[in-house]
């Protein structure tokens, strides 16, 4: 498969992005196609679509063997599941599968059409493979079963309370900052590390945030 489009996020690394598209729709992202693929009638009739698909490569979890079962955090890291019941990046092909919102299409930046999209759980950076309309009628199953996700509170909008130095938020701009505080609410630690005097950290817009968790409250810290 040909590489047709890269991501660009404020993600510079794995730790902190989202576990599923969505969870934080303030999250922007800029889809730029490859030069052989930045044609503006490869996206004629895109605009009218809410939402996207994205298959994209797992980049940074390329293994050389797979295995069968796999350890979800859900399940606290401990008991293996097949991969398949999963969306684990630890598969025989690396493909990742996110719906994001359209914000909108630049046609006219020096590097356009541009693909503008919302709540992307993508790094900066991802090797896009494909981009696909959403339809509400077919793709849409809001009673479907979710397996061992089922009742999961996080999944199901629990969020930690979060506090933000105002000069970080200053120094990100308010736009930034929302996105953020979304992510952080989401809670990013990995879900079998509860410990309240770990300090975490994550790059997030050029910036190198650090925070601690106490119970359900983050604090993003002033200096580490």
């Amino acid at each position: 498969m040909e590489i047709i489009a890269r991501i660009k996020t404020d993600f510079g690394s794995k730790f902190g992005v989202p576990r599923q598209s969505g969870m934080v729709p303030e999250l922007r992202g800029r889809v730029v196609f490859e030069k052989e693929y930045r044609v503006a009638e490869a996206v004629r009739g895109l605009e009218g679509f809410d939402y996207v698909w994205l298959l994209w490569d797992f980049s940074e979890a390329h293994r050389e063997q797979w295995s069968p079962t796999v350890r979800p955090p859900r399940l606290g890291g401990n008991e293996r599941v097949g991969v398949f019941a999963t969306r684990s990046p630890f598969r025989p092909n690396s493909i990742g599968l996110s719906a994001v919102r359209l914000l909108g299409i630049d046609y006219d930046a020096e590097d356009g059409p541009a693909l503008l999209v919302g709540g992307a759980d993508l790094m900066d950076g991802t090797p896009i493979y494909d981009i696909k309309p959403y339809l509400p009628y077919a793709d849409a199953h809001p009673d479907a079963k979710a397996g061992f996700t089922q009742g999961n509170a996080n999944a199901e909008g629990e969020r930690l309370e979060v506090e933000v130095p105002e000069a970080l938020v200053r120094k990100l701009g308010e736009e930034k900052a929302a996105a953020l505080r979304g992510v952080l609410e989401a809670d990013p630690r990995p879900r079998y590390q509860d410990d309240e005097e770990r300090v975490y950290g994550l790059t997030f817009a050029g910036q190198d945030i650090h925070f601690r968790v106490e119970g359900k409250l983050l604090q993003v810290l002033k200096n580490v």
